[in-house]
């Protein structure tokens, strides 16, 4: 009998000495590891998953927050700051389509690819005006550059004008409210300086002076 099956008899021995159970066959072996290693595989997926979605979201609530730009972005710092975020929007598109494409997450993959092509449509919407790629009013041609004009107004943001408004509502809200409680103490003001005033006693308390 060859060595190898006298080793292999005299662990069988040992192990059932020892209470242990059979030693697996290599068949049994390669099922368990194939096993451990699609259990691996459907973690990694499920991290990727997570991943992938939490990157999506972010690029996706960046885009939504364009619609509530708070500045002007008609040219100038405004504008750059504007162009800037679309920038970002387009970049992180292209994060998201490459991490979910080594994940092989193609419905993802999609989603990011279209994130993309919208960024870029809104580049090209501010873009292309102002390099004359695209029609617009020749009276009125949009600028990077805000024009330099001399005793010009300060440009007020929308922030700035919704402030603005706030502030003057209060104000007449204010004023209307004096004059109600201004009009409901009247007679009081009227018995309050006649008294201070006994002259004025003798007079009629709507009336103009006697002669």
């Amino acid at each position: 009998m060859p060595q190898d099956d006298w080793s292999t008899q005299l662990k069988k021995i040992e192990r059932e000495f020892e209470g242990l159970p059979p030693e697996p066959s290599p068949a049994y072996k390669k099922l368990q590891s194939e096993e451990q290693r699609r259990a691996q595989e459907r973690t990694q997926q499920r991290g990727a998953m997570i991943g992938g979605g939490a990157r999506l979201v972010l690029v996706a609530a960046l885009g939504v927050a364009l619609a509530f730009w708070p500045y002007e972005n008609a040219c100038g710092s405004g504008l750059f700051g504007y162009l800037a975020t679309e920038a970002v929007i387009v970049a992180g598109g292209f994060w998201v389509a490459i991490t979910t494409w080594r994940a092989r997450l193609p419905k993802m993959h999609i989603l990011s690819l279209l994130i993309v092509l919208a960024g870029l449509i809104l580049l090209a919407t501010e873009v292309l005006p102002r390099v004359g790629y695209a029609a617009v009013d020749p009276k009125h041609p949009p600028a990077f550059f805000c024009p330099a004009t001399e005793n010009a107004p300060p440009r007020v943001t929308a922030a700035e004008q919704r402030v603005n408004l706030a502030t003057s509502v209060l104000e007449e809200r204010w004023k209307s409210r004096t004059g109600e409680l201004a009009k409901r103490f009247r007679p009081q003001r009227d018995a309050l300086t006649r008294l201070e005033r006994p002259e004025l006693l003798s007079q009629p308390a709507h009336g103009s002076p006697r002669d």
